[in-house]
């Protein structure tokens, strides 16, 4: 009988934690989501892309969020159940027919350790997936929309060592005039392209990844042992290299747990690339336990008398915490960046912090 009530009383914990799990996820979507609103903005007005290719951008950026957005929204979810049942003498009651409160606290660490699961599978191989198609989304988007970064009358850098003038540039036909281009591609015989017209079109034996500079009644201008110049009526110069963009070396947060501990293993590796590496593969596995440090410090937190107004102080209160961690977080890691400290006991120091203050709470609770 006592084990029957038991298990309804932790079904009852654990599913009452899911909705307000999900609604975590979308509130921390959102915010981190409008967090980037203001470059997605210049992205739509500078670079004129569509309204898909926004919708594509932030799919990559929440996927990559995830890892860390699952965290936050279990410590909001264990929170806001925990503090409701407080305040509604619920935990009062279930303590009086029986219910120690280690019983109670099973249904949390239970979601809580599902959730680190599922944090790590995110981290180890979606998130890497998310970040790595953001990138190339990007990279992409800025070889295609050259006429929007190209500004009349201003040198334009960045095109793969091309440095592009233009006096005139319609950006909406990609039509330029008297265009000016210097070319150190090749940096013992650099080039000078003078063309009097030219259009921006896509590189047709590319197309989506690549853009030409179809140049019009021009001369190239080389500097040499001698000087030497020659005559076109049609000349193309590629602003971008499909080649370069497709073997484009990942980012750290891009690349998933397998990859990350073969570029451990690899003697060639600078110190510098070694601890980025080392430093992204303790992140993953630390920000995955901090769930489970979540979940304790949630019960310890919302497992209180009197709570008043438990949704909005439960938002607020993991909005805290979440906030506190994540600056304790970025600055270890910048020691650890800087080797002032270990990279293993500067990424898990907040863990252990929090980890100790998660206890002490539950320590307060029980007694």
């Amino acid at each position: 009988m006592r084990l029957g009530l038991g298990r309804r009383a932790t079904n009852y914990l654990f599913f009452e934690m899911w909705p307000s799990l999900v609604l975590g996820v979308l509130i921390f979507v959102f915010i981190l989501l409008m967090a980037q609103a203001l470059r997605l903005t210049e992205m739509v007005l500078a670079q004129g892309i569509s309204f898909t290719v926004v919708l594509e951008i932030m799919g990559y950026l929440s996927i990559s969020f995830l890892p860390v957005i699952l965290p936050m929204s279990l410590l909001f979810a264990v929170l806001l159940t925990y503090g409701r049942l407080s305040q509604e003498s619920e935990m009062v009651a279930l303590k009086a027919i029986g219910y120690s409160q280690f019983a109670l606290t099973v249904p949390a660490v239970l979601l809580s350790v599902l959730v680190a699961f599922l944090s790590a599978q995110t981290f180890f191989q979606l998130a890497p997936w998310g970040n790595r198609q953001f990138e190339v989304l990007v990279t992409k988007i800025a070889s295609t929309k050259a006429q929007a970064t190209l500004k009349e009358g201003t040198f334009s850098e960045g095109y793969f060592d091309l440095v592009v003038y233009a006096n005139k540039v319609d950006q909406k036909t990609g039509r330029i005039e008297k265009v000016f281009i210097y070319d150190e591609r090749s940096a013992d015989v650099p080039l000078t392209i003078i063309s009097k017209s030219g259009q921006i079109i896509q590189d047709p034996n590319a197309p989506g990844h690549s853009i030409l500079l179809q140049l019009q009644d021009g001369s190239i201008h080389r500097r040499g042992e001698a000087h030497t110049k020659v005559n076109f009526g049609t000349f193309e110069v590629r602003l971008s290299d499909p080649v370069t963009e497709e073997i484009r070396a990942k980012s750290p947060p891009s690349l998933t747990m397998d990859e990350i501990r073969e570029r451990l293993t690899q003697e060639t590796l600078s110190e510098e690339d070694r601890r980025n590496a080392l430093i992204e593969y303790h992140k993953r596995i630390a920000i995955s336990v901090v769930c489970v440090i979540f979940g304790l410090l949630g019960v310890g937190l919302g497992t209180q008398t009197n709570r008043r107004d438990s949704k909005g102080g439960g938002f607020i209160t993991s909005l805290g915490v979440v906030i506190l961690y994540w600056i304790l977080y970025i600055g270890f890691e910048g020691a650890a960046r800087n080797a002032q400290l270990p990279v293993a006991l500067a990424i898990w120091s907040p863990n252990i912090l929090f980890g100790a203050y998660a206890v002490k709470r539950l320590k307060d609770i029980w007694h």
